[in-house]
């Protein structure tokens, strides 16, 4: 069973809900204005420790599932690198009589 699109689909999952999280996270400048109210459910100190929590575990996901497709796709491939598949060049031969300088097409005035 091929799990490249079943792992890609999370991957990207993922990456949205790890974008959604950081912006959900208060800011510490509060640069945009928008620091959210003191009311809620709530606290402040609470909601920003489960947006941290919350934060790390879905990094960590979102790059084990990056290690993931890279192993995927290197093993769909055949591994090793491009340039393992270029032929090697032959090497040069050596002229069999040094060159003879051409003549001078005009003649030279002395």
């Amino acid at each position: 069973m091929d799990f490249f699109p079943i792992i890609l689909v999370i991957h990207l999952l993922l990456a949205v809900a790890l974008v959604g999280v950081v912006l959900l996270q208060r800011s510490e400048g509060g640069a945009l204005g928008m620091g959210g109210g003191g009311g809620g459910l709530m606290s402040g100190r609470a909601a920003g420790n489960l947006l941290t929590r919350t934060t790390g575990i879905l990094a960590g996901a979102f790059f084990l599932t990056s290690l993931a497709l890279a192993i995927i796709a290197n093993n769909r491939t055949g591994g090793g690198s491009p340039f393992d598949k270029v032929p090697a060049a032959a090497p040069a031969a050596a002229p069999a009589q040094p060159a003879v300088p051409a003549e001078p097409a005009a003649p030279i005035s002395k």
